[in-house]
Parts: C-alpha cells; sequence; structure tokens
C-alpha cells in the first residue's frame, strides 16, 4: 500500500507545481485558455487516482487510473504548448513536462495491468 500512497502524494505535488507555475504565466487571452485548461488537467489527474483508492470493484478501480491518464496526457500536451510557446518559468517548465512523462508512464503501467 506505500506505493500507492507514494503515487497519489506525487501527483498531488504535481497539482501544486503546476498551480504555482500557472501564476509565472502572463495575464492574456490567449494565455488563459491554457492556463485555464491545465489548471483542470493536473489536479484532476490527482483527484482520479485518488478516487481509484475507494474503488468498488476491479474494473472500478482501472476506470478511475485510465481518466487519471488521460487528465495525465492532457497536462502534458498543454506542458509542451507552454515550452513551445515559451510561457511561464522555464526551468519549472521543464521540471513539469518531465515529471509529468513519469506520471504517465507510471499510470500507464497500473492501466495496462
Amino acid at each position: 500500500m506505500r506505493k500507492a500512497h507514494d503515487l497519489a502524494e506525487r501527483l498531488f505535488q504535481f497539482a501544486v507545481a503546476v498551480i504555482k507555475y500557472l501564476k509565472t504565466i502572463p495575464n492574456s487571452i490567449e494565455n488563459n485558455v491554457i492556463r485555464f485548461q491545465l489548471g483542470k488537467s493536473a489536479p484532476s489527474s490527482g483527484a482520479n487516482y485518488e478516487e481509484s483508492q475507494a474503488g468498488s470493484s476491479r474494473a472500478d478501480f482501472l476506470n478511475k487510473v485510465k481518466i487519471a491518464l488521460k487528465e495525465m496526457r492532457e497536462s502534458n500536451y498543454w506542458l509542451r504548448m507552454c515550452s513551445e510557446l515559451e510561457l511561464g518559468d522555464k526551468k519549472t517548465r521543464e521540471y513539469l513536462i518531465q515529471e509529468s512523462k513519469e506520471l504517465k508512464n507510471i499510470l500507464g503501467s497500473i492501466a495496462s495491468k
């Protein structure tokens, strides 16, 4: 059970880091769309994983993990968009892109079992 807790905490910390990163992106109509989407997908991944831990069945557990994976994939997409547009703090952005890749791999591994 320790590994599940560690992943839940890692997803939580990722969401917190994304929200802090979003504060470094300048305000504009275009940037606000990206901020809104990334601000939804990053916390949603962790929230869905958290829900999976109380799944009523194996199928329910896997469904929630797959949703968490989809949300992490979306987070990675928006972070790559931020990179291409050079938005926000570069060092933080690079860390978040790498972390989202690793979290995608972990969630994908769980979902495929």
